[in-house]
């Protein structure tokens, strides 16, 4: 089988998981600029505009998003039946451009703003050198005999312990 048929194949066999995260679109110049991002699932509630096919250039927000038609519907893109009434259009997400984005999602909005790049923290003011080599070998000194100390100490503490013990032995 042909590699572009086998992808073909596995993009209509793919699970519902993956056929959502196929359902993304590319943002806008702001946008991209805004969110430092490309593209962005599409959602309903976002302002989209037709880029190819036979709506292009029209602009609209998306009233529906179809995992199982691999579409949106957006309004105002419709066609007539043949006994009447007006049916919704899908066009695929890689053919339409987001223009505004529906933020009333709390995760949805969490994740765009997590992407962005976080500030420089303000370096903090360096002391002078030598005070900094005076800082540094009385610590290490301090925390070694710190450390012999306290099991000296527990090593006296029980040596204590003892001689309590045997003191009272004693009485």
């Amino acid at each position: 089988m042909k590699p572009t048929n086998m992808r073909n194949r596995m993009m209509y066999v793919a699970p519902m998981h993956l056929v959502s995260k196929q359902l993304a679109s590319p943002l806008s110049e702001e946008l991209q600029q805004k969110y430092r991002q490309s593209s962005v699932r599409v959602v309903e509630g976002d302002s989209v505009k037709v880029l190819r096919g036979e709506f292009k250039g029209i602009e609209g927000k998306v009233t529906s998003v179809s995992t199982l038609r691999r579409g949106v519907a957006i309004e105002g893109i419709k066609r007539e039946k043949l006994k009447g009434g007006n049916v919704d259009i899908y066009i695929h997400p890689s053919n339409v451009m987001i223009t505004a984005l529906n933020l009333e999602d709390k995760w949805r909005q969490n994740r765009l703003e997590g992407q962005k790049p976080r500030a420089e923290k303000p370096k903090a003011v360096e002391a002078p050198k030598e005070a900094a080599k005076q800082q540094e070998p009385k610590a290490a000194k301090e925390q070694k005999p710190k450390q012999k100390e306290t099991k000296a100490a527990e090593k006296t503490d029980k040596g204590e312990k003892k001689s309590q013990k045997a003191k009272k032995d004693e009485k």
